[in-house]
């Protein structure tokens, strides 16, 4: 099978280790392509570009390997890996301080050794063209106005935490007002969707305008009035 750096996967919250299974990941610092129409025009030198504002999925192919005890590793990473069908966090030890979200479409060809002894096959996984710092899962307390800084040249969509029964927070200029909160509402910037509490999702709450916050590259400011507190777990994120 040749030398194959021992580097972990870990999918899901599992680690593949569990499973014998090592990986390397040269293909892991691909990055994905621009979603981007273009024009060609009779009689015009060179094309038009429209961008429409994100990034494409990316596959991404570990090559793995399992060294002792192939078959039922294999039998047991197959069967646990087959049965995912959503995304999931991606994790390996080449990007300690980064996770992708992907799916596992399924297929596998596997090349084995004499006997069936170890074997080798390509994990490719359908993800989201973001890389996730893990630093950006850490929820940003804020009892008072202040800022929060973004590290990368990306504009972040975080999931905001506003705790009282309605009020106003601005951040980075946007200001979102919400009324019939009985604790806490729950911002999602990514899904544009409020809720109250962490996961019910009752239709209670009202957003009186559409706009949901961004935090661009840089500071951006934070204020709010009519809430106790307001928590912020940024998703920073880079390609």
């Amino acid at each position: 099978m040749g030398l194959i750096p021992y580097e972990q996967l870990t999918i899901d919250g599992k680690n593949c280790s569990e499973y014998g299974v090592w990986i390397s990941g040269g293909g892991t610092f691909n990055a994905p392509p621009r979603d981007m129409d273009t024009i060609s025009i009779p009689g015009r030198d060179g094309d038009i570009f429209f961008d429409n504002g994100r990034f494409q999925n990316i596959n991404v192919t570990y090559p793995a390997f399992i060294s002792k005890r192939f078959a039922p590793r294999m039998d047991d990473f197959r069967a646990w890996l087959c049965s995912k069908y959503h995304y999931m966090k991606i994790e390996d030890s080449y990007h300690p301080d980064e996770f992708r979200l992907g799916v596992f479409k399924g297929g596998l060809t596997v090349s084995t050794t004499a006997r069936n002894l170890s074997g080798s096959f390509n994990l490719t996984f359908n993800c989201k063209p973001q890389r996730y710092l893990k630093s950006g899962e850490m929820p940003v307390r804020f009892t008072a106005s202040g800022s929060i800084y973004n590290p990368t040249e990306y504009a972040a969509k975080p999931l905001i935490k506003c705790y009282g029964t309605g009020g106003t927070v601005t951040i980075g200029g946007v200001a979102v007002t919400v009324t019939g909160c009985t604790n806490h509402v729950v911002l999602d910037c990514d899904l544009m969707e409020s809720y109250e509490g962490d996961t019910s999702r009752n239709g209670t709450t009202t957003l009186v305008n559409g706009e949901f916050p961004t935090l661009g590259a840089g500071a951006s400011a934070v204020t709010f009035s009519g809430f106790s507190r307001v928590e912020i777990t940024p998703r920073w994120w880079k390609l």
